[in-house]
């Protein structure tokens, strides 16, 4: 069942641009409830929008490649990641690049 807040986090993660990324957490933040990244990363796990829903653009805190089903898991996150500009440090995002910011230009 999908709930309010599920929805919101679905909306949300949609507008997360090629070359960004997002945090389980800051998208519980965006969707209004900060303690929830458990229930974001559940959300992702059962997106119902694969091919529209991009669920390989939310990352750990910290930009770690966790959570991911699709392909060979995180090795498949990762290139799509790259392929779109995503930059890293060593095996996590480099969240001061790459990371989304919504509110900014």
């Amino acid at each position: 069942m999908q709930t309010p807040f599920t929805l919101k986090i679905y909306e949300i993660a949609r507008r997360i641009p090629k070359g960004k990324v997002a945090t389980y957490g800051q998208l519980a933040a965006l969707a209004g409830n900060a303690r929830a990244a458990r229930a974001v990363g559940m959300a992702m796990r059962h997106n119902p929008d694969v091919p529209k829903m991009p669920c390989h653009r939310v990352v750990g805190a910290g930009g770690a490649l966790i959570g991911y089903s699709a392909g060979m898991g995180i090795h498949t996150k990762r290139k799509m990641l790259e392929a779109e500009g995503v930059a890293f440090n060593g095996i996590r995002v480099n969240l001061l690049k790459s990371q989304w910011h919504p509110n900014r230009a």
